[in-house]
């Protein structure tokens, strides 16, 4: 399958704060009524450009649905700060507007698959969104459960950025993001992936501080409070580290964020927790090498047929 094998559908909402707004679901054209569904959603600086996760699940006899985020890919528009948010709960209208079409279209078990803080995201709306009685199960891949610095880093940056943002809400730290990630996915560096680059910026957007403040919130809130009763795979790689230059095991390894917060947060998401650590995983599982990424979606698929009847 190619990104020309799906269609995409504009979700139109209320303006927000910097005026229009939308979201984009893609749905894949060979998707056939009545199977089971996987609505994707992506992380931070990212937008939907996996046909391979499609065409795998349509192997395995499920629907495919991706969910590009407001202010993300292809629903980022001219007048918006790109990735920009003040509170997670701002993305549950894009949800629930998706997951009421895909009911509607399929009447069948529907399942989130989360990215990074597309897992986050996932997490909170399980937890609080108005249709979360929709979702048969979530799949969580890296999700963004911590900031990968010291703890007393994270609440010193976090002090100053709630004092900053509130005169200066759009203040921001430009280029927050290491080139080597998107240099491991690409196929003109050492990947073999083609993006937008426009929508998935090298050094990534800036890292707006009232984002970054939403962020910590929610995941304060996951840590804390989570109660989700579906079933959770949580999937991460068996390794991390935040490396400082290209090398080979780049190639092998979570270099966003520490797997250890993944599994500490994970055990607190609800009663049903799975965890998968994946060998050789960078951090989206489902990007790495070749027989890394097919080895996980396996585990994962065989997951799926047992919890999902």
């Amino acid at each position: 399958m190619t990104l020309n094998d799906f269609t995409k559908q504009t979700l139109e909402f209320p303006d927000d704060y910097e005026g229009k707004v939308i979201a984009t679901l893609i749905r894949s054209n060979e998707n056939i009524k009545g199977r089971k569904s996987i609505l994707y959603i992506h992380g931070f600086n990212d937008y939907f450009f996996h046909p391979h996760l499609a065409e795998g699940f349509h192997n395995n006899d499920y629907n495919f649905f991706a969910l590009d985020l407001r202010k993300y890919g292809r629903s980022l528009l001219p007048h918006q700060h790109p990735n920009y948010c003040r509170d997670i709960s701002e993305y549950y209208e894009e949800i629930t507007e998706s997951l009421s079409i895909i009911h509607k279209e399929n009447g069948n078990e529907i399942l989130i698959l989360g990215h990074s803080t597309g897992g986050l995201i996932a997490c909170m709306y399980a937890n609080y969104g108005e249709k979360n009685d929709l979702i048969s199960a979530l799949v969580l891949n890296s999700p963004f459960f911590e900031f990968n610095i010291s703890k007393t880093e994270r609440d010193l940056n976090l002090f100053f950025a709630r004092i900053i943002s509130f005169f200066m809400p759009y203040a921001n730290k430009s280029k927050p993001l290491s080139s080597l990630y998107n240099r491991s996915l690409l196929k003109s560096y050492y990947g073999e992936w083609e993006f937008n680059e426009s929508w998935k910026p090298e050094r990534g957007f800036p890292a707006y501080f009232k984002w970054l403040i939403a962020v910590f919130n929610a995941q304060q809130k996951v840590r804390s409070s989570s109660d989700i009763s579906k079933p959770i795979l949580v999937m991460h790689s068996k390794r991390s580290d935040k490396a400082k230059k290209w090398s080979p095991e780049v190639l092998g390894m979570d270099m966003v964020l520490n797997v250890e917060d993944i599994k500490e947060t994970g055990k607190k998401l609800g009663k049903k927790v799975t965890f998968i650590p994946v060998e050789n995983a960078i951090h989206d599982i489902f990007l790495s090498k070749k027989e890394v990424r097919e080895k996980a979606f396996n585990e994962m698929i065989n997951w799926l047929n047992k919890t999902i009847k």
